[in-house]
């Protein structure tokens, strides 16, 4: 999956020594804020000292994160992780921010327009005439 926006935050990285593997890990989270009309936070990881190193994420900087979803289960709950495997920098001139849509009421067609104005309403433009109602029948059904 793949997301865009400006990098708001960056927080504290994190490392430590694996209990299984005995091999030292890094990982920071990063918080990026999207463009849309109600802009939207996403936080996610980079795991690696050495994607760290190659992705140099700065905060204000524009980007395009490529990432994966994964859920796991602790002590009877579950947690999501959102990794980022790739970054890639994007030029802030190129970004569209979306502006919002203007309202615009639609006509009420049941009704003919009003006249226009300084008309008096007798001397308007006929309207259509009406179709002559259907002989009664015994019944009221309409069909």
């Amino acid at each position: 999956m793949e997301i865009q926006g400006r990098i708001i935050v960056a927080l504290p990285e994190r490392s430590g020594v694996s209990t299984r593997t005995g091999n030292p890990w890094k990982l920071q989270s990063f918080v990026l804020e999207t463009h849309e009309q109600y802009p939207k936070h996403v936080v996610f990881d980079v795991f690696g000292a050495d994607r760290l190193a190659a992705m140099n994420i700065q905060v204000g900087e524009e980007r395009r994160v490529s990432f994966d979803i994964d859920a796991h289960e602790y002590n009877g709950k579950w947690y999501n992780s959102v990794r980022a495997y790739a970054t890639e920098v994007v030029d802030p001139a190129a970004v569209q921010v979306p502006q919002p849509a203007a309202y615009q009421p639609q006509p009420q067609s049941a009704f003919p327009p009003p006249p226009p104005v300084g008309q008096n309403p007798q001397q308007a433009a006929p309207t259509q005439p009406t179709q002559p109602a259907a002989p009664a029948s015994e019944d009221d059904l309409p069909f």
